[in-house]
């Protein structure tokens, strides 16, 4: 999927990409396969606020996407279309399968109209389908990755993302992450193969504020130019600096750099070498 520019009419369209939906194919989503979304601005059943930054943007509903891929193991699926899902940065396709049963899975990098996928241990090893890790050959790119058998994939779901499957050994899968990080995962859990499409999403240039707040987000504002018992960086005559060792959040903890993942987490043993590089302690 390519990128588009506009012509500079305002100083906000300078600077204001977008992308051509190049890949799309259908444009109007399946009725049968949407669930209308609440919003809740971010706030909690006491109406605090708990996220910051949300509230307002546009209307949407959410596509039902299936991300487990194992109800209709060895029965072959024909793409209906590509289509545009505004709760993710991944293109979905729809799929149909054989006994007329429709779903939505996120469209790898390749799949077009009319194509066919499978899921199962029966499927091939080729683009759009679905298989334990046990069954992909090592050095495949894979996405929608499980971490637990049957709960459906949770890694590497974002546009353009893929993981290396570099080893198999006993019971797990050894994989290379998007972000670097190897990880060991079991070896019955399932994987779609492929690179996740729409791979320009992250050269978008939003533009201006409005559009960001179409999208569901509110302004940031710096705590250095909020008064002190609002931000611990706050107060002080004109720009002044933080008056502290390090960057805080709101609420004095450390901004940048702490480690916030348990010593003692259970998957740790799991993780073979960090995003960083380095081995976990």
């Amino acid at each position: 999927m390519g990128i588009k520019t506009y012509n500079p009419y305002t100083p906000s369209r300078r600077n204001m990409t977008g992308s051509d939906f190049s890949e799309i194919t259908k444009t109007t989503p399946e009725k049968a396969l949407l669930v209308s979304l609440k919003k809740n601005a971010g706030r909690n059943n006491q109406g605090k606020i708990t996220v910051r930054h949300q509230g307002g943007g546009n209307r949407k509903k959410y596509r039902v996407i299936d991300f487990k891929r194992n109800s209709k193991d060895g029965i072959p699926a024909t793409v209906l279309g590509i289509e545009y899902d505004p709760n993710r940065s991944a293109n979905i396709a729809l799929i149909c399968y054989a006994d007329g049963e429709k779903s939505y899975i996120l469209a790898p990098q390749g799949l077009t109209d009319g194509m066919k996928v499978m899921n199962g241990e029966h499927a091939e090893a080729k683009v759009g389908n679905c298989l334990p890790l046990s069954l992909i050959p090592v050095g495949a790119q894979v996405h929608n990755i499980e971490l637990y058998p049957g709960k459906g994939g949770q890694l590497v779901r974002s546009a353009g993302n893929a993981a290396q499957l570099m080893a198999k050994e006993g019971k797990y899968a050894t994989l290379r992450l998007p972000s670097g990080e190897m990880r060991m995962v079991p070896i019955q859990c399932r994987a779609t193969i492929g690179v996740v499409g729409n791979g320009d999403h992250n050269l978008i240039k939003v533009g201006k504020a409005g559009r960001k707040r179409h999208m569901g987000i509110r302004p940031t504002v710096r705590g250095s130019v909020m008064n002190p018992n609002d931000h611990p960086h706050g107060g002080g005559e004109g720009k002044t600096g933080i008056g502290r060792p390090g960057p805080c959040t709101p609420w004095g903890k450390p901004a940048l750099g702490l480690k916030t993942r348990k010593k003692n987490k259970q998957s740790n043993k799991l993780i073979v070498r960090r995003r960083n590089g380095k081995a976990i302690s």
